[in-house]
């Protein structure tokens, strides 16, 4: 006879097995949190020219909604979602950059729940938290900053994601019509849902579905394929090629599929990205007839349909890095892409031992975290000098608004919605003077040299720099008038300017001869013109 095993040896084994489980969504909670943390902490203030060009767009200048604008392309790509997003942000939230970074994450965690969803039933409890920990790590990435920073970049990117895998996640349950009108919604929301019923359909295709439901969301994706490319604007996105170059696509949509294993090499990047495509293949031919497979296959050629979509799209030689797919917002193409090779070595190596697996998601979810740092710090020294952005629209500075490439027309009905910066809750974070108040300038210091001064007094922009790390700064007309304002500590300029001394200033235009203030813990310090640090 077979012994039977004692309850009391039993009972510990099933212990460790459900503290396993809690260790590894312990885990899997760390990167959501962190990401959850950078979106509330974001600036209140949208900087990026996308959110002020949709809304001038879709608006009048009384801030009513312009239904008909909604319906319209940005960079050349349906935009109804998002544009609805920005205007509800605008009308009912007081124009908050925050709530839209919130509502990315939520939707990123959405992704994660979908995928979670199509884990097979047949996966052992601690193997789905293995997984399930993987995924958090990849979608909550560090390389990912750009979308908790600013939720223009966020919302014009994830809900079309969203979309996506949940059609997906519905296709691999053979749910026909919540897959297809999730799909409808992707398609509706970005470029990158355009694929979305193609999707579905090879998902159906793989599990083998009524050959109706195939056809029939094939047949949809085709009309929303053409309907795009007979109706789109002709000529090529923002600063994108209009070249052939084969090879220069080719290692943007690799360098999408790896950017997860680099911060900003493209050549680590594009091999990164050449491997995982190598693996994706090789697991999806191993996996094509288990049904339990197909959503993920599905999920992993949607990764690399979005990396084509990139490499044809936004393929330019002026990229940072000199590859586009180094973005941080593509980063998350890899983060599917990654995704799905787990899952799918899970599926076609089951013999794995649980160890190996557990060791594997930790060290891959570790190391393409830590990796994103120089991504997340190229971001937030990118996203610094766009801070001015608010000061620009309340002071109404045209030649300010344009290097930033914001739109004026938008002033008005941003202002009748109360959008930030037009309401109370603007500030030129002085804590105390504000536009149009008066200052006492007789207790004033003048800066020595040595320790700051202007280096630009251009009638739009003033720039210059000082050691002083002040609170703020503020531009006053010749009756001691705040009439704009200024950014501090941002990244050097110029030789010379040390990291964090600089700071750029704009003030009302027509003003006349201006003087520029640092205040520091309610000091002020006048600044004249001086040449750069040599610190």
């Amino acid at each position: 006879m077979t012994a039977l095993a004692s309850p009391a040896v039993a009972l510990p084994a099933a212990r460790r097995s459900r503290a396993g489980v809690v260790a590894l969504a312990a885990f899997a909670a760390v990167p959501a949190v962190l990401a959850l943390w950078t979106a509330l902490r974001a600036p209140r203030a949208h900087v990026l020219l996308d959110y002020w060009h949709v809304l001038a767009k879709i608006t009048d200048d009384q801030g009513h909604l312009v239904l008909g604008q909604v319906l319209t392309y940005h960079l050349d790509q349906p935009f109804v979602i998002p544009s609805l997003l920005f205007y509800a942000d605008a009308a009912w939230f007081g124009g908050d950059n925050r709530v839209l970074t919130v509502l990315t994450v939520a939707l990123v965690a959405g992704i994660g729940a979908c995928l979670y969803s199509m884990l097979p039933a047949s996966l052992s409890p601690q193997r789905k938290a293995a997984l399930a920990a993987g995924m958090s790590w990849l979608l909550f990435s560090s390389h990912l900053a750009e979308i908790w920073l600013q939720g223009t970049n966020g919302i014009s990117w994830i809900p079309a994601v969203f979309f996506s895998v949940l059609a997906a996640a519905q296709a691999h349950r053979g749910r026909v019509w919540t897959a297809a009108v999730a799909a409808l919604l992707a398609s509706l929301s970005f470029g990158a849902g355009l694929p979305a019923f193609f999707l579905v359909a090879a998902i159906f295709l793989l599990r083998r579905e009524n050959r109706t439901k195939t056809i029939a969301t094939a047949a949809a994706g085709t009309i929303v394929m053409a309907g795009w490319l007979l109706t789109k604007p002709s000529g090529a996105q923002s600063l994108a090629t209009t070249a052939l170059d084969p090879d220069g696509r080719l290692s943007v949509a690799a360098a999408a599929l790896g950017s997860l294993w680099t911060g900003d090499q493209a050549a680590i990047a594009v091999l990164a990205g050449a491997l995982t495509t190598a693996l994706l293949t090789a697991c999806a031919i191993a996996a094509t007839t288990d049904p339990r497979a197909a959503g993920w296959i599905g999920i992993a050629g949607y990764a690399a349909a979005l990396a084509v979509l990139v490499a044809l799209g936004r393929t330019s030689n002026l990229a940072p890095g000199g590859n586009i797919g180094l973005i941080s917002r593509y980063a998350i193409v890899s983060a599917l892409a990654l995704t799905a090779l787990l899952v799918l070595a899970t599926l076609v190596r089951p013999q794995w031992p649980l160890t190996a697996v557990v060791i594997g998601v930790c060290a891959i979810s570790l190391t393409t975290h830590a990796l994103g740092g120089t991504k997340a710090d190229l971001t937030r020294r990118g996203y610094a000098p766009l801070a001015l952005a608010p000061i620009a629209l309340r002071t109404e500075s045209a030649g300010v608004l344009d290097q930033l490439h914001i739109q004026p027309q938008v002033i008005p009905a941003a202002t009748a919605l109360g959008a930030y910066p037009f309401n109370p809750r603007f500030t030129l974070g002085c804590h105390g003077p504000e536009l149009g108040a008066t200052i006492n300038t007789d207790t004033a210091t003048d800066l020595p040299a040595a320790h700051g001064g202007l280096t630009s007094t251009g009638s739009a922009l003033i720039t210059g720099w000082t050691d002083l790390h002040p609170d703020c700064v503020l531009v006053t007309d010749s009756a001691n008038v705040v009439i704009g304002g200024g950014i501090t500590g941002l990244p050097s300029p110029a030789p010379g300017i040390p990291d964090g001394n600089a700071w750029q200033a704009t003030a009302r235009p027509g003003a006349g001869p201006v003087t520029v203030y640092a205040l520091q813990n309610n000091r002020l310090y006048r600044l004249h013109e001086a040449a750069p640090s040599s610190g």
